[in-house]
């Protein structure tokens, strides 16, 4: 498919499906030209640790509670807004507290690709 151009997109305005995380909104599946989706992730205390065999993700934290962190393969790393953390496929992750997050993820999203031990 072409290019269709430039696109602005309201993350808040997408509708909010569940995920082990809390709820995302997914912006950009349907672009051929972009080879990955862009998540409005707002997660909450009760985040699942999963992985992925495909996915990249980038984990962009907006806001967090102040004691967040970002568990990576059994080790916590705390976070803070403007925090930025790359997840390659295979690592084991979960966020740990409240927190509002983008997450680019390449290739495009497939809830197939989320595992659990």
């Amino acid at each position: 498919m072409p290019d269709r151009g430039p696109a602005v997109v309201d993350l808040t305005a997408l509708p909010g499906v569940e995920c082990p995380c809390g709820i995302a909104r997914r912006a950009f599946h349907d672009r051929d030209e972009f080879p990955g989706t862009v998540h409005l992730t707002n997660i909450d205390r009760s985040a699942r640790t999963h992985y992925h065999t495909e996915h990249t993700e980038v984990y962009v934290v907006l806001e967090c509670d102040d004691d967040a962190a970002i568990e990576l393969d059994g080790r916590l790393h705390p976070v803070r807004p403007k925090t930025s953390v790359l997840i390659p496929p295979g690592t084991r992750h979960r966020a740990v507290g409240c927190m509002q997050v983008v997450i680019v993820c390449l290739p495009n999203f497939d809830p197939a690709d989320e595992h659990f031990d």
